[in-house]
């Protein structure tokens, strides 16, 4: 018996020693330094940035039947379909593909294409006079908004974590469609959180069509009156230190931001910083197709325009053909330079996104939060063990020295972890105390009936234990099931809640049952088997 006492006591402080050291690691700098770099605090306690975003889906969309638009033409001219005008009409149903002027003889060539696998993602509709509708079908719709909202969060997650920021919350918003909710704890700088992932928005190369004009109304008139469908007005300074202009550009980019494989802050010729660039291989033959075919060596010389969140940062000249590699200039500082390679090396977002709330939390916030939840925390665990000593006398002391255990280790878990702590998790750490306070009444209670009925202190304990452990069981598994459906359904602080609180109920279980059992086994190895307990 002793021997097993030894090895349980053996464990028990092995694992007090492993969790005290998850609170303090290594000590440096002091004791409560060392604690405050082990538990991080959340954005309601230490204060920092909180963004609501909306990501404007319907771009992707566009961007979509855009592409789709470029390659039914492809697809026509290779099966030697000659004539037809492939474009999107409606502005304002960016999901729509209006193609017309087939040939009466290759109608029966049209319809094979359009009723293809590659173009499965649409309904057909042929009308009498041989044009046709292409309609991206409701369920594409979704899955692209859906796809495209993921894709926003993960590219976001990748440039806050290159920044450093400890345990940011990113995740889609419920109060609103497409919307998304960033929180970052300890960044106090909106504005360079909002330049980072804002200006990840739209990179792309396009074909120049003409310009540059001094207005639009002048573009206009340089084109009849009308610009062509699948062409748009974007304006830019095109150089750097030079005047806005206006630009007319093929609406469809040669390559974008998605296109990038890798990218690096460099210089030019003259000192100057610029962005060194290579493409995937898909994206690399794609665009040296189109360099190929406008070169200035070619017969239809041309000129591309790099154009950054819808202004035209850079136009140049096509000089010969570039595959996969290149350089973009423009007139950056160092750190433009370093924050436009970051974003496109970690991917661009695939749609543009805009702020709908920014707030900056204060650390006076933070400060006023921890000591007040602290205060009820200790508060709130004083009067408990107070409970306990008074009501449950020497069997007190037990309950008390569990509580405490379970603390550290709760505490302990989290600084392993890097487990956020937020003011809903102090909240749970209170309700953890007060789950294992519960588990104790249980135990003690259970023993009183077995004194009660003639039982001796030895038998008593075995049978408390016995009987209260199968309710013990019961209470704690329902409510880390729902501690599960906080987690996985609930938003950041509620996430906070529902770690500390289903943690600290596994914690609850070793101590209340196993810590306590030892105490108490302890005690009557000690006295005399007909002695008394003090409960």
């Amino acid at each position: 018996m002793g021997k097993n006492l030894a090895g349980k006591l053996a464990l028990i402080v092995a694992v007090l020693v492993i969790f005290c050291f998850g609170i303090v690691g290594i000590p440096h700098g002091g004791l409560v330094q060392s604690i405050k770099d082990h538990i991080h605090l959340g954005l309601d306690l230490k204060g920092g940035t909180h963004l609501v975003l909306e990501v404007h889906v319907a771009e992707a969309i566009a961007s979509a039947t855009d592409r789709d638009v470029a390659r039914l033409q492809d697809d026509f001219q290779k099966a030697g379909i000659v004539g037809p005008t492939v474009g999107k009409t409606d502005p304002a149903r960016p999901a729509t593909i209006v193609v017309s002027g087939i040939p009466a003889t290759k109608l029966g060539d049209a319809r094979s294409i359009l009723q293809g696998n590659d173009y499965s993602n649409y309904d057909v509709v042929t009308l009498a006079d041989g044009s046709s509708t292409l309609t991206m079908k409701p369920g594409a719709v979704r899955d692209l908004e859906a796809r495209t909202l993921d894709t926003s969060i993960e590219t976001i997650r990748e440039r806050i974590d290159i920044l450093g920021v400890t345990e940011p919350v990113i995740q889609k918003y419920g109060l609103g469609a497409n919307q998304i909710l960033v929180e970052l704890p300890g960044e106090s700088d909106p504005a360079r959180v909002e330049e980072v992932i804002q200006s990840t928005a739209k990179l792309s190369i396009h074909a120049v069509s003409g310009g540059p004009y001094d207005t639009d109304q002048a573009a206009m008139q340089a084109n009849g009156g009308v610009i062509p469908a699948d062409s748009m007005l974007v304006r830019g300074s095109g150089s750097a230190g030079a005047p806005e202009m206006v630009w007319l550009l093929k609406r469809v980019s040669e390559v974008e931001g998605t296109d990038f494989r890798d990218a690096q802050p460099s210089q030019d010729q003259n000192g100057r910083p610029n962005i060194r660039f290579n493409l995937t291989t898909e994206a690399g033959n794609r665009f040296y197709k189109y360099t190929e075919a406008h070169s200035s060596t070619s017969s239809t010389p041309g000129s591309m325009a790099i154009v950054l969140d819808n202004k035209v940062r850079e136009v140049a000249n096509i000089q010969s053909a570039i595959r996969d590699s290149g350089e973009i200039t423009g007139g950056f500082t160092q750190q433009q330079a370093n924050d436009l390679s970051l974003m496109l090396r970690t991917g661009a977002l695939p749609a543009s996104i805009s702020y709908l709330e920014t707030r900056t939390v204060g650390p006076s916030l933070g400060a006023a939060s921890i000591h007040q939840g602290v205060v009820a925390a200790i508060a709130g665990m004083l009067a408990v063990m107070l409970f306990m000593l008074i009501y449950y006398r020497g069997a007190g002391i037990n309950a008390d020295l569990a509580l405490i255990l379970n603390l550290v280790i709760l505490l302990g878990f989290m600084g392993f972890t890097g487990s956020v702590l937020t003011l809903p998790g102090i909240a749970g750490v209170i309700l953890t105390i007060g789950m294992g306070v519960d588990s104790n009444v249980l135990i003690f209670e259970r023993i009183r009936e077995e004194l009660r009925a003639g039982k001796t202190a030895a038998a008593a304990v075995q049978q408390g234990f016995a009987h209260a452990w199968v309710t013990i069981i019961d209470t704690h598994v329902t409510t880390i099931v729902s501690a599960m459906i906080l987690f996985l359904f609930g938003s950041g602080p509620v996430r906070g809640f529902a770690v500390t609180l289903a943690f600290g109920l596994f914690a609850n279980l070793f101590t209340a049952v196993f810590v306590s059992r030892l105490i108490f086994d302890t005690i009557l190895q000690k006295k005399q088997r007909s002695a008394t307990l003090s409960i």
